[in-house]
């Protein structure tokens, strides 16, 4: 039987580590709800954004614009000089966050299997260690990394990485883009998303938009967004192009920017659950090991009475 001082540590333990947990818990329901709220404050851009995208898709300008047109040509043979596939994986730098990172993983090993892209048709973009190192490792391509590990999320930080996408695409090097990330439903539930974000298409704006209100609690949506109606006729300037290329880049990066504040918002959700859970589990067997100790000590007390009253009998 375990002695009593073996019992008292491991109770210890339990409450330092419940102590600990319980604390986490409560730092990332706070950077959860920070990120919710830093998604809902750049929804008015997205919005505009958006709205200035629907009216110029109608246009006869907007189909010939690289970023809007759609380049499905695979050689083969596996040319290395052909465009590929290029995804960008957002995952976490840190741990302690249940399933957040595999799910995201499992969802692009999925996807790839399914569309049949070859290893040399695919090349990864990795926002976070996690993602960057587990296809390195396997073998594909990661182009590029960059950390993940600060909540304050920037959209010059974005920038560096839309700007390596866009330079790829118009050397020709890529041709189709997607964005693989947690997408955050609730404060219990995260769902993995992989999103074409290149051709970009009013659609996929339009998803991206009603997305960043989530589905169930404090910020849940009022009422529908409302969909813009393109007007029959209007008047472009300076031209059509030059409103094209300024716009689709920032739109790219919109994009990208809500995956990532989505990301950050299911990673402290998930870690606020988990450290939940660590802590309740803790407790849990706090209470059971002084059940234990209260019986063991019983037991030594019970022990200790019978052996005086054995020897008094034995004096007499």
């Amino acid at each position: 039987m375990a002695s009593l001082k073996n019992i008292k540590l491991k109770i210890l333990s339990y409450q330092k580590t419940g102590t600990v947990t319980h604390a986490m818990e409560a730092v990332s329901a706070v950077k959860m709800r920070k990120s919710q709220e830093r998604a809902l404050s750049g929804r008015a851009y997205a919005a505009a954004g958006l709205s200035i995208l629907e009216r110029l898709s109608g246009t006869v300008y907007a189909p010939h614009h690289p970023l809007m047109q759609e380049m499905s040509f695979r050689d083969p043979k596996g040319d290395p000089s052909t465009p590929k596939t290029c995804v960008i994986v957002v995952t976490s730098d840190k741990g302690l966050a249940g399933a957040l990172n595999s799910g995201v993983i499992r969802l692009v090993e999925r996807e790839t299997h399914e569309r049949g892209w070859r290893k040399s048709e695919v090349m990864f973009v990795g926002i976070g260690r996690r993602g960057a190192e587990y296809f390195a490792n396997r073998g594909y391509e990661v182009r590029a990394r960059y950390e993940n590990v600060s909540d304050g999320v920037s959209e010059e930080y974005i920038r560096k990485v839309t700007d390596n996408v866009l330079a790829w695409h118009a050397a020709g090097e890529v041709d189709t883009v997607y964005v693989a990330y947690q997408n955050f439903i609730s404060t219990f539930e995260q769902q993995p998303t992989l999103r074409q974000i290149v051709p970009i298409k009013p659609d996929m704006m339009r998803a991206i938009v009603e997305n960043i209100r989530p589905v169930r609690g404090k910020y849940v949506p009022l009422e529908t967004a409302e969909r813009q109606a393109s007007p029959a006729t209007y008047t472009i300037e300076p031209d059509a192009n030059s409103v094209l290329a300024a716009l689709l880049p920032k739109l790219l990066n919109i994009a990208v920017f809500h995956a990532l504040l989505e990301a950050k918002a299911s990673e402290h959700s998930a870690r606020m659950v988990a450290m939940k859970s660590a802590t309740d589990k803790a407790k849990e067997m706090a209470q059971g090991l002084t059940r234990t100790f209260n019986k063991v000590r019983q037991a030594a007390i019970t022990r200790e009475v019978s052996e005086i009253t054995s020897g008094i009998e034995a004096m007499r």
